[in-house]
């Protein structure tokens, strides 16, 4: 008979294999399958793709066991079982938990995938391979509304599993991260026997800011051809059933869609595919959105007041507060005004030892000439307005100023004349007299590709911005832009030359096609300071202050304007609604992070 100490011995043996596969497993990001037999594949396949798990149903034995894995999902993560046979089944064992997703499943059949005849120009697909790849592509994520994967995932336990590709687009120019996508191997998880053959696509994402085309095509093409070569049979994905931009890229490269089903479980994240907002709040525009969503997140009750001018109430407690956009009752009605009234502006701002460019108001035609002799380029804008109507950048010609002030003048009775001060946009949002981003503002501008013409690129380029800010930026095709064509030489009929980079307006403003990038971890400490003494001077809690700088890195600047309702979305990674909300509500805010913004450093 086996002796006591021999027992105690296999046991103790036992478990310590036990747990070393336990930890091998958890090492690439696999839940441990169930014991099984030889000619069985594996049993409750769980994923951890950093984001979520993806849930493989046809390796659960029961439905009680699939509902039982997604009851697991982490905090601030999402879990998606796939390839659910019967998904009005696992829905119903856990109704007031689960919900059918709205997704649509493609499948591309990689035995007859033809690659493309050419490679897209200035576009580099590769591995993520660094701090700096996984932090951009975190930023991308975030701008897309999808859940941020922490760096050390991609960086280890992801490169520890083979099931996993993370790819990302690299624009050769500039070396900046414009795109990612994410594969699955199924083969390396499933194998014989467990019904998930293939593999699938996950988390395609396209820098909203990028001007070059292709680069979700290149992503979707890379990775297939990956996989083709692998021997897989096929390339899977889930799309919302209401993304017509993506399905209409699948499509042409050959994806159909097959009924294979996915279902998640109802938290926050995935609130608005199970419980769509009531029709007032889904007219917000993004600005007004962010803020709502915000707001709802930390229990402040919302009321729509006007949608479509994005106006709201937000109440928390005995605290009511009515806004518009990123506008509220904090913000008085003085402060407005200085704000709407540049010159006004120009002169508060500049009592406070703020930089301001040289300016004279239109219509004394002595003083314009005297003007214009001393500056070669000139600005012309109205007095009053907002998102750019009405600016006109850069201008020489007599004839054209005229015309400029007459397009002006539609918007303000009076019109500024401004010295053009060579530069980059920088927008710098102030709330509470702290910095909480920064960011450089372009100007729109296409690349050419060798065979579409200005007109085609400019169309293009206006859908994407259009779809990655709710509709809020488009480029319009009126006469700014073909006078900025003609500075370059071409028409909107102009074909360019592969590579060719032609600035279509000379404003940066989001709203006719400029383009948002971050720089708030850079900016210099002597910009910073200045924003917050417009701020200050102006009295004004919550504003977006635009500079003109050589570089955010560097402490020169002009002050251009002070906005009273800076839109707040299209600032990722930074918190802007988090702040706008901390200011309101500060009682809403956690402790921890209560007791972080209020000590910061970064105060005036």
């Amino acid at each position: 008979m086996m002796g006591e100490q021999t027992r105690r011995d296999r046991k103790s043996w036992s478990r310590a294999m036990m747990a070393h596969r336990l930890n091998r497993f958890r090492d690439t990001g696999l839940v441990p399958p169930l014991d099984h037999g030889p000619e069985e594949g594996p049993r409750n396949v769980a994923l951890d793709c950093g984001w979520g798990r993806l849930l493989f149903a046809p390796t659960f034995e029961t439905t009680e066991a699939l509902v039982e894995a997604l009851r697991l999902e982490r905090p601030e993560q999402r879990d998606i079982a796939v390839y659910i046979r019967d998904p009005h089944v696992v829905v119903a064992a856990a109704p007031q938990e689960l919900f059918l997703d709205p997704s649509h499943t493609y499948r591309l059949d990689l035995a007859t995938y033809r690659q493309a005849a050419a490679k897209p120009r200035g576009i580099m697909i590769r591995r993520l391979s660094s701090r700096e790849d996984a932090d951009a592509v975190n930023n991308i994520y975030l701008s897309r509304k999808m859940v941020p994967v922490r760096p050390e995932f991609f960086l280890s336990r992801a490169r520890r599993n083979r099931a996993l590709i993370h790819l990302v687009a690299e624009d050769v120019h500039t070396g900046r991260v414009i795109g990612t996508v994410t594969g699955v191997d199924h083969a390396r998880i499933g194998g014989p026997g467990s019904g998930i053959e293939g593999s699938s696509l996950w988390c395609l994402a396209v820098d909203p800011q990028a001007t070059r085309p292709g680069v979700g095509e290149a992503l979707v093409r890379h990775l297939a051809e990956q996989f083709q070569a692998r021997g897989a049979p096929w390339l899977d994905l889930s799309v919302l059933h209401d993304n017509e931009q993506a399905i209409a890229l699948y499509e042409k490269l050959g994806f159909v869609r097959v009924p294979c089903f996915a279902v998640k479980r109802k938290n926050p994240i995935n609130e608005a595919l199970f419980a769509p907002p009531p029709p007032d709040e889904a007219r917000l525009n993004p600005y007004a959105r962010l803020i709502v969503d915000e707001a709802r997140r930390r229990g402040i009750l919302v009321e729509i007041t006007d949608a479509d001018a994005g106006f709201f109430r937000l109440t928390y407690g005995a605290r009511s507060i009515h806004c518009r956009e990123s506008l509220s009752e904090l913000t008085s009605a003085v402060a407005m005004s200085i704000c709407d009234d540049k010159t006004v502006t120009r002169r508060v701002v500049a009592r406070a030892g703020v930089r301001v460019p040289d300016q004279i108001i239109a219509g004394d035609m002595e003083a314009l000439e005297s003007f214009l002799a001393r500056y070669d380029q000139v600005v012309v804008k109205p007095a009053k307005g907002e998102q750019g109507k009405g600016v006109t950048v850069g201008l020489s010609d007599s004839d054209a100023i005229m015309k400029a002030i007459e397009l002006a003048r539609t918007f303000s009775d009076r019109v500024l004349i401004e010295e053009y001060v060579e530069g980059s946009d920088l927008r710098l949002v102030v709330i509470d007299y702290k910095l909480v981003a920064a960011a450089i503002r372009r100007p729109a501008h296409i690349i050419g590709d060798g065979h579409t013409s200005v007109r085609d690129l400019i169309e293009r380029q206006s859908r994407r911005r259009a779809a990655a800010t709710g509709g809020e930026s488009r480029i319009p095709t009126d006469e700014e832009t073909e006078r900025c064509l003609a500075e370059a030489g071409v028409s909107f009929d102009s074909v360019l030359e592969a590579g060719r980079e032609v600035v279509v307006r000379r404003t940066a403003n989001l709203h006719t096609g400029g383009t948002i990038h971050d720089v708030t971890d850079h900016v210099h400490p002597d910009l910073v300071d200045a924003a917050i003494r417009a701020a200050r001077a102006i009295e004004i809690p919550v504003t977006g202050i635009d500079f003109v700088v050589q570089s955010p890195y560097e402490a020169d600047y002009v002050f251009i304007e002070a906005n009273e309702r800076p839109g707040l979305a299209n600032h990722e990674p930074q918190p802007t609604a988090q702040r706008f909300i901390d200011l309101l509500f500060p009682h809403s805010m956690p402790a921890s992070a209560r007791a972080t913004w209020t000590g910061e450093a970064c105060s005036g």
